[in-house]
């Protein structure tokens, strides 16, 4: 009886302190709360943007329209100079593949006479004018050796592999495939942008072939002048008394001609 009585007493005890325990409000806690709730709403909202975002610059244009538009139909190809060639055949040859030593140019041009052996029994001045034209000429068949190379060359890669580089990259663009991804586009690019620093050497070269026939011809040209200068100083300093003499010369012989 005791036994039971004390059994009763522990649990009236024990039900009393459960209904004695105070809730706590932490005000601190439940801003942090609160704001940390809101951040990680803001950061997945953001996250959310940036998946639609993504997935919207992945969409291809080929979804929307015809990338076959962007395609030229029919561009022009490299020429080959074609033809019958009786007398400049290797000459032309030279145009379509290029011709490092010139051979072919030398073939087709007038040759120079012992141009490499100067008379010595001409004066310093004579020998200086003679050695100056010789080499105006060994110039220009210097720069036209250079320029017909360059030429054949660019054309002979032209025609075998830029051309079919062009063609791939054309290829590669205008397929709507959908394994063409960003990261395929910004390889296109960067082949765009190679072929196109290789046709810039290209115009670089040939513009490098202009320079070099326009400094022959200002070479020639300024040649003419000094000698055309030259003989008007001449004339201007010795005219005088080459007047003179001749005018002396023509009255002796008058005065000392006889029939015979």
């Amino acid at each position: 009886m005791k036994r039971n009585a004390l059994i009763a007493l522990c649990l009236l005890a024990a039900g009393s302190a459960a209904h004695a325990q105070i809730a706590v409000h932490d005000v601190a806690v439940t801003a942090r709360n609160a704001a940390s709730a809101v951040l990680k709403e803001y950061i997945l909202e953001t996250q959310r943007e940036q998946h639609s975002q993504l997935r919207r610059m992945a969409q291809r244009l080929s979804l929307h329209t015809n990338l076959r538009k962007y395609a030229v139909p029919d561009p022009p190809r490299w020429r080959t100079h074609g033809g019958d060639f009786l007398f400049a055949g290797d000459f032309n040859d030279a145009l379509i593949f290029g011709d490092p030593v010139g051979a072919a140019y030398l073939a087709v041009s007038h040759a120079l006479t012992n141009s490499r052996t100067i008379p010595s029994s001409l004066t310093s001045a004579a020998r200086r004018e003679l050695a100056a034209r010789l080499a105006t000429i060994d110039i220009a068949d210097a720069s036209a050796i250079a320029g017909i190379h360059d030429t054949g060359q660019l054309r002979l890669n032209g025609r075998r592999r830029e051309l079919q580089a062009i063609d791939a990259l054309e290829a590669n663009v205008i397929d709507p495939s959908n394994e063409q991804s960003a990261t395929a586009v910004l390889d296109k690019i960067s082949g765009a942008v190679l072929i196109g620093a290789r046709q810039r050497q290209a115009r670089t070269q040939l513009l490098a072939a202009f320079v070099e026939q326009l400094l022959v011809d200002s070479k020639r040209a300024r040649d003419a002048d000094a000698a055309a200068m030259n003989m008007q100083l001449v004339r201007w300093r010795d005219g005088r008394a080459a007047n003179h003499a001749f005018g002396a010369g023509t009255g002796d012989a008058l005065r000392t001609w006889r029939q015979p």
